[in-house]
């Protein structure tokens, strides 16, 4: 078995845009990433969502393998009182079953509890993204529950598949 490729996370440029566009507009995972009802993207709205981004709590990086864009990776949703954060995670098609997303949940995880000094960090997925479910296990999330029939994906219902890992006792 080949070693995976070096993984680290970095901030957002410029020069990442077109790979996080291609993400976000991939009908094919839209139901994966987001909670709203699949629609076409347009690189217009893209630019003018990823504008409106200033500021908040939310961390995002750029997942970078040899120096290009293949994904991101976020913290959302803090409550700072108990100490907790959702996590996410978006690849292109070409990065997902290499390892890519275990390295920078690994190191998502470490950020959310050294610097941020979360608690507990949470997940949601839809139960057909085995590939994602594996990934999120090897990376130290362990399951917590399922919402039955919660999410409509592609022309059916799925349970979405929720997730957590807490942060190690000092």
């Amino acid at each position: 078995m080949s070693e995976p490729p070096a993984v680290t996370l970095r901030a957002r440029t410029d020069a990442d845009l077109d790979v996080l566009f291609e993400i976000a507009a991939d009908l094919d995972t839209w139901e994966e990433r987001n909670p709203s009802a699949p629609a076409p993207l347009t690189r217009e709205r893209f630019d003018a969502r990823h504008a409106a981004r200033t500021g908040g709590d939310d961390v995002e990086f750029v997942v970078d393998v040899e120096g290009r864009a293949v994904g991101t990776v976020a913290l959302f949703g803090f409550d700072p009182f108990a100490r907790h954060a959702e996590a996410g995670i978006s690849l292109l098609p070409g990065a997902r079953g290499r390892g890519i997303g275990t390295a920078a949940l690994v190191q998502l995880v470490e950020f959310g509890f050294t610097r941020r000094n979360l608690h507990r960090i949470h997940l949601q997925a839809i139960a057909s993204n085995t590939g994602g479910l594996r990934a999120y296990e090897k990376a130290g999330f362990v399951l917590e529950g399922r919402l039955r029939e919660h999410a409509w994906v592609r022309g059916g219902y799925e349970d979405i598949v929720l997730m957590g890992v807490l942060a190690p006792r000092r």
